[in-house]
């Protein structure tokens, strides 16, 4: 069952927060539900939404400033589609993060809401070190680019990464080889590229065959990708050329 309007949240809300001993009033000062509980000092702050969103984000940052016991409250429904509702885990996770507790509403036909709280207000969760060889890892592949290939956001799109870069090399090196092929030395030697033999031997985007032993001739899409990233060697090539106080 789906809520038409964010109103039907608060009747469960205040029933769940009155089982817990909460005296609760809605729309006071601008927030959507307020709780006083005699044993607290400070106040419960719910802001309710249809769906969590930005908007309910930013309510409950400006609602801190008056508790550190505000809720964020959304329904839970299965019949709804999209990311959000399917990542009830990473919310709660960013919502520990800011300080927030998350609250969801689940509605049925036949008997009463369900009411679930996936996290407490107040403890701020402390942010993860960062993992040091997958920052390594990111600043490899950003170095080892030679320029900027790709569009950011891209989902679809076949992505430029060093290793592609380097393939690419090797089959333009390849392309420039007599009929009978070269070697994986002779290209390491072409190209500055240290795991030539690697790349030829993975074939990862079918670029290479071997004809014999230590042999190796480019594919017919092999030729086809020199003409697709004809503008990538481009730039690796003038790159590779400048002085390396200038790169």
């Amino acid at each position: 069952m789906t809520v038409r309007h964010e109103t039907e949240l608060y009747e469960p809300l205040k029933a769940f927060f009155e089982q817990r001993g909460y005296e609760i009033k809605g729309e006071v000062r601008h927030c959507d539900l307020v709780g006083v509980h005699p044993a607290e000092a400070e106040p419960l702050i719910v802001e309710m939404k249809k769906t969590f969103n930005l908007a309910l984000l930013l309510q409950g940052m400006e609602r801190l400033q008056l508790s550190s016991r505000v809720y964020l409250a959304v329904e839970r429904s299965r019949a709804k589609r999209g990311a959000v509702n399917q990542r009830w885990g990473d919310i709660a996770k960013l919502c520990r993060k800011l300080g927030f507790g998350l609250i969801t509403i689940t509605f049925y036909k036949t008997k009463k809401p369900f009411v679930e709280v996936l996290c407490e207000p107040g403890v701020q969760e402390p942010a993860k070190p960062v993992r040091q060889k997958r920052k390594e890892r990111l600043l490899y592949e950003f170095h080892e680019r030679s320029g900027d290939y790709n569009v950011g956001g891209s989902s679809r799109a076949k992505l430029v990464t060093a290793y592609r870069e380097k393939a690419l090399r090797v089959a333009q090196a390849l392309a420039a080889a007599p009929p009978e092929g070269a070697s994986p030395a002779q290209l390491r030697s072409l190209t500055g590229i240290g795991n030539a033999a690697a790349i030829l031997q993975h074939n990862y985007y079918g670029w290479f065959e071997r004809i014999r032993r230590g042999r190796y001739v480019l594919t017919a899409a092999g030729t086809e990708c020199l003409k697709e990233y004809a503008g990538v060697l481009e730039t690796a090539s003038s790159s590779a050329a400048e002085p390396a106080g200038k790169r």
